[in-house]
Parts: structure tokens; sequence; C-alpha cells
């Protein structure tokens, strides 16, 4: 492809823009995508819509927009949605418009005007080109097209010619549910062979670019496997298997002398035929590919003996999985009645089997960093939360992201000489970085508890700790993790600020005496038996924010019956459109409504309330604590 065609569109229209004034208002349809990588899947959704209603209503040049036209609009569309997405990120506007020439023009325009389509026609042969290639598909399907620059938008637009004979039946419309059935509906049932050919030279691309859309937003790799089965057969194939294997396995464990468990794991079988799938299964089991040097397909012996009397003789292919330079396992097609694979069908695997490996890796990556957050989560938080005599005690913890560290974290633990401590706290951010300065602060706050310090002193002290040491750690722990790629993200280079409501209880006949301070935390509440409601501490600085400040504490008691409410931002900031659940005292009114319920029942109404005043799930960490004098 050449230089791209460009237009800077100021009073009057250029040339070859397309022209749409005064046209039947039916026939266009337009749509504002939000810029993420689903507005390419709701691009096609939305164009094959139009194109079932303009062939219901009648309308002039309907009767023209055939599957194969179909199929090239999807393409161009997916593409120029795609380009939009990619390299402007901003909303994007969809037009599609059915001309009286008996043409379709697709317009994509975004607020990015000063970055233009990119072009990959620099780029060395050899290399895989990274941007690019789908508009020299859209150059290839389309009549015309061309890029027009108004102020604050820029617009891609294509004409695409109808082709061919009227429509005799209604458009299939894509189905819209997930998973298998999805992949069902992209990989139809075989047709006579000549249809096959037009389905692979045309249709395929439109195949490619939905199967992208369903594998990239699986994160299992098991789910990836039957995926890839459902997508390949029947359409290119009558039978697939997918082997994984673990990415340190290395080739020492394919070999005859591996021990016990070693050598790829065979996910998924399919075949067209399900009572067919089992006897498959065991005989691939029993000849598990073995790894190639060659990136090509290669082949793979002919499981006659499980295919049955029609199965006697046919061509198997072997696809190695490999993403990011790493192994990850070996795709296998087989087709009864063919000496060898079309080169077609053998090059559009190849294309599918790249998407897997991608989707397989993405998988795998999600999994190891579910499994470290998991690691990391139980590391930040006590394995139990200490019974205190004459307190009953509720905590709720709710942390939003469950694939990553909460930035919340909670303690409640005895200090020894009759006294116990309880901290509520809460750092800015989440992540790597929070983590962190969690897995410094926690131990800390109890070892200084344990030397006898008092709740302000050890407010002092934790507050010279972050200032000194946790910015430095932080950081360097957040950078090794995405160099050695872990959990992605910006990386922020500024200190981590703590919250913390930090208290001690010590129990005396009648009540519990309690001091306590709050350090940049929303305060804490206390509640009677008889409703009233009363802020229990004084606001004072984040800790990690201004060196040699001097916090004090308040103390207080609670008599039987008495509950004190601590709570994160995530309770107090919870929105209902601009709204905040502590506005105008909210969380105070609620806790009105607690008197004479139990620790427990406090704590669960709270979250209750919390959650239904909102119309979406909560987007913050949200950790809430009820102590009850007994």
């Amino acid at each position: 492809m050449g230089a791209i065609p460009t237009q800077r569109e100021t009073t009057s229209r250029a040339p070859d823009a397309p022209a749409h004034h005064g046209a039947d208002p039916r026939t266009t349809m337009r749509a504002t995508l939000s810029g993420s990588p689903l507005a390419p899947g709701s691009a096609r959704g939305l164009v094959r819509a139009a194109f079932l209603e303009w062939t219901e209503l009648g309308l002039s040049g309907a009767e023209f927009l055939t599957d194969r036209f179909a199929d090239d609009a999807m393409v161009v569309v997916s593409e120029l949605v795609t380009n939009a997405v990619v390299h402007a990120g901003t909303d994007v506007e969809l037009i599609c418009r059915l001309e009286d020439t008996e043409s379709v023009v697709l317009e994509v325009a975004d607020h990015h005007p000063s970055r233009a389509p990119r072009d990959n026609s620099a780029e060395q042969i050899h290399e895989t080109p990274e941007f690019g290639r789908g508009l020299r598909l859209v150059s290839t399907l389309a009549e015309a097209w061309g890029v027009t620059y108004r102020t604050g938008t820029k617009t891609v637009w294509a004409r695409l010619p109808a082709e061919g004979s009227p429509v005799d039946e209604e458009l299939e419309a894509y189905g819209a549910e997930r998973g298998l059935r999805v992949a069902e509906i992209l990989a139809p049932e075989p047709q006579r062979a000549e249809r096959d050919r037009d389905w692979l030279g045309r249709g395929a691309l439109s195949f490619l670019a939905e199967a992208s859309d369903l594998l990239a937003g699986q994160l299992d790799e098991d789910l990836v496997a039957a995926l890839a089965g459902q997508l390949i057969v029947p359409r290119l194939a009558d039978w697939c298997a997918v082997w994984l294997e673990d990415e340190s396995m290395g080739r020492g464990g394919w070999g005859e002398d591996a021990g016990a468990g070693a050598g790829p794991r065979l996910a998924r079988v399919w075949h067209g035929s399900e009572n067919r799938i089992e006897e498959l299964r065991g005989a691939l089991e029993k000849d598990p590919p073995r790894p190639q040097d060659s990136l090509r397909p290669v082949s793979y012996p002919w499981p006659a003996d499980a295919l049955g009397p029609h199965g006697t003789h046919g061509a198997a292919l072997a696809y190695r999985l490999i993403a990011g330079g790493r192994p990850l396992g070996t795709l296998v097609i087989g087709r009864s009645g063919l000496p060898c694979f079309p080169d077609e069908v053998t090059g559009l695997v190849e294309d599918l089997s790249r998407r897997v490996a991608l989707a397989i890796g993405a998988a795998r990556q999600y999994a190891r960093q579910a499994t470290i957050s998991r690691v990391l989560q139980r590391g930040l938080l006590p394995g139990a939360v200490a019974e205190i005599p004459g307190v009953h005690s509720a905590l709720v913890y709710e942390p939003c992201d469950k694939g990553g560290p909460s930035g919340d974290f909670y303690d409640l633990f005895p200090a020894g000489d009759g006294r116990w401590c309880f901290a509520l706290g809460d750092v800015q951010g989440k992540g790597p970085e929070a983590a962190v300065v969690i897995g410094l602060a926690r131990p800390w706050l109890r070892l200084l508890a344990r030397e006898g310090y008092g709740v302000a002193d050890v407010l002092d002290r934790l507050n010279q700790l972050l200032l000194d040491d946790a910015t430095e750690a932080a950081d360097a722990a957040a950078h090794a993790l995405v160099a050695a790629g872990g959990m992605p993200g910006p990386v922020g280079d500024g200190p981590r600020f703590l919250s913390l409501l930090y208290g001690e209880l010590i129990p005396f006949d009648g009540g519990v005496r309690c001091t306590l301070a709050s350090a940049g935390h929303p305060l804490p509440l206390l509640l009677g038996p008889d409703g009233t409601v009363a802020t229990a501490a004084r606001p004072q600085t984040l800790l990690g924010v201004i060196e040699d400040v001097t916090y004090t504490s308040e103390t207080f008691e609670l008599r039987p019956g008495d509950s004190l409410l601590c709570v994160t931002d995530g309770v107090t900031e919870r929105r209902s459109g601009s709204v905040q659940f502590d506005d105008g005292d909210g969380l105070a009114a609620a806790l009105v409504g607690c008197a004479g319920l139990s620790a427990e029942l406090i704590a669960e109404r709270i979250k209750r309330l919390v959650h239904e005043f909102g119309g979406r799930p909560p987007e913050d960490d949200m950790a809430l604590l009820v102590l009850q004098a007994e």
C-alpha cells in the first residue's frame, strides 16, 4: 500500500469524499462507541443489524447486500474502528450509510485529529508488522477510501460497492451469546467445496476478527483450548486437539525417560461427531506431539483406529503454540479423506493458532498474577482476629479487585499486659506498591505495640518509618515486578501515603477503656444504647506526608451496649452519581438505625446499605470493624 490518501476539508467537500446530503434518514445508522477493545465487536454487530433492517424495509440498494458483501463490510468496519481505538484512544463515532448508487459508506471518526492512521509500508520484509495491515485490507476491499480532517475530529471513510445477486433470505445475524456457543456460530457447518473456497477467500477475514475478540476475553487457558476446538471444527477440520505444556518443562520433559507428570497435557479434544471424542482422546494421549524446530505446521500421525470406518485415511497437521518466544503447547487438526490440507486452510489455521497462543499466554499471565495476589493478600492480613474479653467484634472486608492486592488492611491483636490493639488502614493506590507499604506498616504496628509504646507514639514512629523507607522500597519492588513481566500498570515515583485508625483496648470491670487516634482516616463513630451517635476522635495528618509531625490520641470508655464503628473510605465515599454515602452525615444516620443490634448485625446492615446506595458495584475496597462492649 502506498501513501495514505488524506483530505483536509474546509468549506467545501473534497471531490472523493462520500456524498450524503438529503439522503433518506432510514438509510443511515449512527452510533457512538467507547474507545475500548470491545468497540470493534460492537461496530460489527451494529453494521450487521443495519444491513438486516435495510433488507427487511426493502430499501433501494439493499437487495445487493449479499453474504459476501457483508463479510467484506465486517472486515472494513473492524479495521477502521480498531485503528481509531488503538491509535487515537478516544470515543469513536460510527456511521454506516446505504447510498443510492448501490454502495455502502462506512465512516469512523475519532477525536485525535493530529494522529493520522499508520502505515507499515516501510517495515522490513522479514519483520512482523505491528500496524498498517488493516488499512491494506480496507484499500483492497473498498472502491474508495480516505481521511477527512475537521476541527477536533478525524474521519476515515470507505465506500464498498455492492456486488452479486440479490439475497433471497434474510442476513444471518451473529448471535450475542458468549463462550462455546459463540464459537459454534463463528464456525458453522461445512458447505460445498466451491462455497467453502469462497468463504476462505472472503469471510475468513471476518472469522479471524471475531475469533480474536472471543479469545482475547478469556482468562482460563482450558477454556481457550475449548474455544479453539469449537472454532476449528467442523468448518476447517473434522477434529482438533490442543496440548498444553508447562513453560518451564523444556525439551527434557518430552523424552521417553521423562518422570511422571512430565510432558504436555491434552487439554481439549473435539470431533464433529461427539461419540468419537473419547476414543480419539485415548489414541491421542498415547502419541503426544513432539516439539519441532520449525514454526510452520508439520505432519502428525493419522489416528485411523479411533476414527471409525470412514476415517481410515486423512491428513493431520501440528501447529506449535508460541507466544512471546515461549512454547505453550501444540494444536493438532485433522480431516478425513484428504491427502493433505489445502494451503488456504493451512494458512488460516496458522493465523488462528497465533491468536490461540496469545490468548493462552494472557490467561497464564492472569493466573500467575492471581496466585501472586492471593499469596500477598494472605501475608498482608492476619490469619485470625483476636477475641477480646468483654468485647464483641465484627469485621467486613471486601477488596474491590479480586485479582490484585487491596489497599485496605486491618488487624486486631493482643499486645500484652492486658492490652489489645486494633488498626484499620488504607494505602494510597493498589497493587505491589500498596502491598509493600502494608507489609511494612502492619508488622511495625505489632512490634511497637508489644514494646509498650502508646497510641500516639506508635503513629509518630510509623510516620517517620514511612517517610524514610517505604517510598524507596515500594518503587523498587514495583519497578522490579514490572520489569520481570509481572503486574502491569504505571509505577509511581512519589511517596505512598497511609491513612490509619489505630487504637488500644484495656478491659476493666464494667467496660473497656479505649485510646485511639485517626491519621487522615474517616473518623470512628460511637453508638450508644439509646441511639445517640458521636465521633470518637479528631482528624489528623496522613502518615508519610509531613516529617516531625506529633500525633495525639483520645481516651474514652466503652460501656455495656456501646458500639464503636470504624470504616475505610470505601464506605464513606461510596458514590451514587455525584452524591457520596457520607454526605450530610449519612454514615451517622445509618448507624442510628442500628441501635440495639449486635456487632455482627451492625456490620451486616452497614455493608448492605453501602451496597444498595449505588446502582453499580462498589469501585473501591471496603473494610469496616465494629467493637461492642458486652
